[in-house]
């Protein structure tokens, strides 16, 4: 079963997308911000780079997801045309798993 992660830590470094916030979920947001502390995970500012170069947009939404293989983050962003596009990003290597509509 996949758990969502909260990163907070970075978001002070952009204004722009809004966070995908889990209630009462403290414990994964102090996961996420550790597994950044620690390099595990990429910060979000490089993410929306890598999500935003690959399908330009607008930023809706940022999630951080648990997987087999470690983290991955999925962005959320309506494209000029007025489409919503997922793309699904390797957390620790930016790594471009699957671009989608969404």
């Amino acid at each position: 079963m996949k758990k969502t992660l909260i990163l907070l830590a970075a978001m002070a470094a952009i204004a722009t997308p809004a966070l995908s916030l889990a209630k009462d979920d403290k414990a994964d947001q102090l996961a996420a911000s550790a597994a950044l502390a620690r390099g595990e995970i990429l910060p979000i500012a490089r993410v929306l780079a890598i999500a935003t170069e690959r399908v330009p947009g607008d930023v809706l939404k940022v999630k951080l997801e648990r997987e087999s293989f470690g983290f991955k983050y999925e962005v959320k962003i309506l494209t000029a045309g007025g489409r919503v596009r997922e793309v699904e990003i390797d957390a620790k290597t930016g790594r471009v798993i699957k671009i989608e509509d969404d």
